[in-house]
């Protein structure tokens, strides 16, 4: 039986909404399980409620699937940080100048971080922090997702192996680390995060590794995921168009550009598991952990807890920038749709 061509667009639509595609999203959960500590991966099952071994991974695209609902809609923005620089010649994070009023990446890392250990939460709320956290910590290494310049690449139209209409953040979130290993399955990610996991224990990333996680503070967590924010920008201008998007608008990306780029992604796949794993292991030492003796304070250390809405994070309000007003063009969200196979 034929498939209509109409629904093969669908199909290729659908596969374009993922950050870091349901690949990296899943390779970036089995690095980080490999490095939590034991009791921080027992806890993590027991808030999941599932303790199989691919615990985290399971859930590492849930984020993007609860964006797409109705009732998910307003997490969109989270997804992202919208760097207004100017690339290729300048790129850098501005966290006041490039979060919006509606929230951004660092500042759902720093909300869902505050949240995932607070005794005050319901069981479903702690669930829903953890998954948050296992999902941005893996947008926010993906440099397109750290960048304004049209709309995060959503509106450089690009050929990929053969495909025309592309655009060059589908490309970076999930073709070509699929053209990489081949596949998008959990069988897939695994293999992929078993090679990477290699690497960083005892391969080429080992001597990298301490300073991926140097400084990370989870009392500071603004700083800290700002600061990631900026670690992948730099891509932006030194690996992802280097010589401008024009540049990358003429002939097929593949091989040439691919070749140049993916040992990057890579990198920024290991990164997002490994700090992901410190992180995590970080906030259930200092809050979890104790959680016995933080009940036993008295109720006026529990009027001084924060608010749990997360609203203390955003930055100041600003007028509408024009990347804001791009990002509202695509409905709030961080990724454009679709792909047509050249003809």
């Amino acid at each position: 039986m034929s498939i209509p061509k109409s629904l093969l667009l669908t199909l290729a639509a659908l596969r374009g909404v993922h950050g870091w595609g349901v690949l990296g999203h899943a390779t970036v959960a089995y690095v980080a399980q490999h490095y939590l500590d034991a009791d921080v991966a027992s806890w993590a099952q027991g808030v999941l409620g599932d303790t199989s071994t691919s615990y985290f991974a399971n859930i590492a695209s849930w984020a993007d699937d609860y964006r797409s609902t109705t009732a998910g809609k307003w997490s969109a923005p989270m997804h992202f940080i919208d760097a207004e620089d100017n690339p290729p010649t300048t790129c850098d994070v501005n966290y006041s100048r490039d979060c919006g009023s509606t929230g951004c990446s660092v500042s759902a890392i720093a909300n869902y971080t505050q949240r995932v250990s607070d005794a005050r939460l319901s069981a479903a709320n702690t669930a829903e922090a953890l998954k948050f956290l296992v999902h941005f910590l893996g947008d926010i290494t993906q440099p397109l997702h750290d960048e304004a310049y049209e709309v995060g690449g959503n509106d450089i139209k690009v050929t990929f192996d053969g495909y025309s209409g592309d655009n060059l953040h589908a490309d970076w979130d999930t073709y070509m680390p699929e053209k990489l290993i081949g596949g998008s399955t959990l069988s897939d990610a695994q293999t992929w995060a078993n090679t990477l996991i290699s690497d960083i224990t005892s391969g080429s990333y080992k001597s990298q590794a301490a300073s991926w996680i140097a400084g990370d503070n989870i009392n500071d967590a603004v700083t800290t995921a700002t600061r990631w924010a900026s670690d992948a920008n730099v891509f932006v201008c030194s690996v992802v168009m280097p010589n401008g998007a024009a540049a990358l608008q003429t002939g097929d990306l593949y091989p040439t550009y691919y070749n140049s780029v993916i040992g990057t992604i890579e990198l920024q796949i290991a990164k997002g598991g490994y700090r992901l794993a410190n992180w995590l292991n970080m906030v259930y030492s200092a809050n979890i952990a104790k959680k016995a003796k933080r009940d036993g304070r008295d109720m006026q250390a529990r009027e001084a807890e924060p608010d749990l809405m997360g609203e203390d994070f955003l930055p100041a309000p600003r007028p509408l920038s024009k990347a804001q007003l791009a990002r509202a063009a695509m409905d709030g969200s961080c990724c454009g749709l679709g792909r047509e196979h050249k003809h």
